[in-house]
């Protein structure tokens, strides 16, 4: 089969599109045909690698599948050849005390697929059925893969970590990634008031059709000052900051004193200094958060599903030009996901 896979890790270079092995389902297994695979920002990470990181060779990423059973694997039953799914991203390879109560993605044995595990940017792969969905009809295959990972990072990180309630205000900093533009919507669907920073006019435009109250073009004013202006020095209840480095002290400065800083990625880089003043003066709580729960999967997919939550798609390549779709996304040129197609 073909897929868009890399031998070493490095940067867009060692990218490449050719030949690997079919996968074979195991027990317990399905082989999915990918009609759709939506990129993220983990994908970038894996490529490049970090310390203790160990994949076998060639690997491939994609943890955004939709797509059509192309096999069953022994011991499994309830589904059928010919299918329209998803599959829930995170794997779970052991069964303890987070799994039991819920917390899946906190578990030691918790995966993504495309991060240890070969994924979806391929013409087939192979994923757990019991982490299946069966798609609508009406649904196509790009809008199906787009808010898989990023609805569900979104939703863990504000109603179950976050802990969002009704009347609150949220920051979402850097709308227009997937992420982001998906946390904009549950963040409104959960009645809070959004504020948003955008880098440009054009992803301001776009944000604000998504719901965001106010949006702010960083590249015009001082986004900090701003918000403290507006909220009247007081603050906003909860910040989504998945910039990092670049953009983590002037979160503090804006978060409300008792309010939630609440981080998913890094995408200007994972080392930051922090005045730890802010955390104990206004008493800020510093929340981590990754993927979510099987439970979480299927709540996120009904609100897809009945068109509460859209699928935020900047466009649908090839996959014989994922690495020029690699590019687009490390030089933040897109709103929403790439998505490509075998």
């Amino acid at each position: 089969m073909k897929a868009l896979y890399f031998e070493e890790h490095g940067e867009l270079d060692v990218v490449k599109y050719g030949n690997v092995p079919d996968p074979t389902p195991g027990p317990g297994e399905v082989r999915l045909r990918v009609r759709a695979c939506a990129l993220n920002y983990l994908d970038i990470w894996v490529r490049r690698g970090w310390p203790g990181l160990k994949l076998e060779m060639p690997h491939w990423c994609g943890a955004d599948v939709a797509g059509e059973i192309a096999e069953l694997g022994p011991q499994v039953s309830h589904w059928r050849v010919g299918q329209r799914v998803v599959a829930d991203p995170g794997v779970n390879l052991a069964e303890d005390e987070f799994i039991r109560r819920g917390e899946d993605s906190v578990s030691p044995g918790y995966h993504i697929l495309g991060e240890h595990a070969r994924g979806g940017a391929a013409e087939f792969v192979v994923v757990p059925a019991k982490n299946l969905a069966e798609i609508p009809d009406g649904i196509d295959f790009a809008a199906a893969a787009a808010p898989l990972l990023v609805g569900l990072t979104a939703w863990r990180m504000l109603i179950h970590r976050a802990r969002l309630r009704t009347g609150e205000s949220v920051l979402v900093v850097g709308s227009g990634g997937g992420v982001n533009s998906m946390a904009v919507q549950i963040a409104k669907l959960a009645g809070a008031t959004v504020y948003a920073v955008a880098s440009n006019s054009e992803k301001a435009e776009r944000v604000r059709k998504l719901g965001a109250d106010v949006v702010l073009d960083r590249s015009e004013l001082d986004w900090g000052r701003k918000i403290v202006q507006l909220t009247s020095k007081r603050g906003v209840d909860v910040v989504v900051d998945n910039v990092g480095k670049a953009s983590i002290t002037t979160s503090m400065q804006v978060v409300a004193r008792g309010g939630r800083i609440v981080i998913v990625g890094n995408t200007s880089g994972p080392m930051a200094e922090i005045d730890m003043r802010f955390i104990f003066g206004k008493q800020i709580s510093l929340i981590g958060s990754t993927m979510g729960s099987h439970q979480d999967f299927h709540d996120v997919l009904k609100l897809l599903w009945a068109g509460k939550l859209k699928p935020v798609i900047d466009r649908i390549m090839p996959l014989n030009e994922g690495r020029n779709a690699y590019k687009l996304m490390e030089e933040g040129k897109h709103f929403g996901k790439i998505v490509l197609t075998p």
